[in-house]
């Protein structure tokens, strides 16, 4: 009896661990998924969408938050035909449906009105009948709607009223019936819609009440006053790329004049000791004398960067130093910044440390103390070679 049991004993156990390993699939992936289906692709834009994944956020037309969270489906201008399915309202946390300029037909799904984030919503120039959803008039957020140049019928959604955060509303060019409520400061366009207004009227189809400069007509057929609006408009928006250069170039000055004040580049530069840390600023004059004007018999050593000179100051003090060359390329100047910020501030007893610099606006000096025993690289190809208790500090 037991030997029976234990296969279904076993079975059982299997089941337990599947049913624990099994993770449920992503809720926006399945609403996506949805979506697609109902979707004619016919360029195949959605073809990476794809139903095992666990993560939308690498898919085409998608954008995600930080959260990895999908906030945005924009599609428009891709030739997709199909219905908009419903699932839609499961993206919670959208902010941004762009499915403009496709062939899109059947209804728009009533579902858009639980998206309590969405900002704007534009599926103009698609193929959606029937009613405007009065759900719309939920989403609050919204900032954004342009449902025009479809085929949409039945009464104007008066909901949309409601809406305080609505700036612009066109739902120009379909089949709506009146009345329409007013829109205090929002910009507006019903015109092209027969049953509101009809043939030589357009009184109250478009406009902006109460709107600031910056607002304008949705109608496509220019006004009398929209060419001074848009030259008010395009002012403000010069004035304000105006102010935005001058701050930056204010900025800019400052930062240029506080890096030539901390190494004291300039004309001057050569008659004024000053001090940087516990670096000295030498004068040019000072380094050229104490080197007998960089005499080719003072060189201990060339590089990539320059040669190094030996000299000697007036009070004795015997020296190398280093003349940068390159200064008209990045190369000369970041080797002298990087000496100048490292090594100043790397204090050891094994680390040739350095005494000061020089800074002019065609010369580049760094100071170090005189080594007499040659550099480190003739120490250790001596013969014989140094030892590692002698080499090591």
């Amino acid at each position: 009896m037991a030997f029976k049991l234990l296969p279904l004993f076993l079975f059982s156990l299997f089941l337990a661990k599947l049913a624990l390993s099994y993770e449920p699939r992503n809720h926006e992936v399945e609403a996506l998924i949805s979506i697609r289906e109902a979707l004619h692709d016919p360029h195949g834009v959605l073809n990476n969408w794809d139903e095992d994944s666990v993560d939308p956020c690498s898919w085409a037309m998608i954008t995600c938050s930080p959260e990895n969270l999908v906030i945005g489906l924009g599609a428009p201008s891709q030739s997709l035909s199909g219905s908009l399915s419903g699932t839609i309202g499961n993206l919670t946390n959208l902010r941004q449906v762009l499915l403009q300029n496709n062939n899109i037909s059947g209804q728009i799904p009533p579902e858009l009105g639980t998206l309590s984030k969405l900002q704007t919503l534009d599926l103009s120039n698609n193929r959606f009948s029937g009613a405007v959803p009065e759900s719309l008039g939920q989403l609050n957020s919204l900032q954004y709607l342009r449902l025009n140049n479809n085929s949409l019928s039945g009464p104007f959604p008066v909901s949309l009223a409601k809406i305080t955060q609505l700036a612009f509303l066109d739902l120009s060019y379909n089949n709506l019936s009146g009345p329409v409520p007013k829109f205090p400061a929002r910009t507006f366009n019903v015109a092209g819609n027969p049953l509101i207004c009809g043939s030589g009227s357009t009184e109250g189809c478009s406009g902006s009440a109460n709107a600031g400069p910056l607002s304008f007509f949705l109608n496509s057929s220019p006004g009398k006053h929209k060419p001074k609006k848009l030259a008010i408009a395009l002012g403000i928006s010069l004035s304000l790329v105006s102010l935005f250069l001058l701050a930056l170039g204010i900025l800019w000055l400052r930062g240029k004049q506080k890096g030539q004040m901390i190494l004291n580049i300039g004309d001057n530069q050569e008659e004024e000791l000053i001090s940087l840390g516990n670096l000295r600023n030498f004068t040019f004059r000072e380094l050229q004398i104490a080197t007998d004007n960089f005499c080719s018999k003072n060189i201990l050593g060339a590089g990539g960067f320059g040669n190094v000179y030996k000299g000697k100051l007036g009070d004795g003090t015997v020296m190398a130093v280093k003349r940068l060359k390159d200064l008209t390329g990045t190369s000369g100047e970041s080797q002298f910044r990087t000496e100048l910020e490292m090594i100043s501030l790397a204090v050891h007893r094994n680390l040739l440390r350095l005494i000061g610099y020089c800074a002019t606006q065609n010369e580049r000096l760094l100071v170090y103390p005189y080594m007499s025993n040659g550099s480190v690289a003739s120490r250790l190809r001596v013969k014989p070679a140094l030892d590692w208790n002698t080499r090591k500090p």
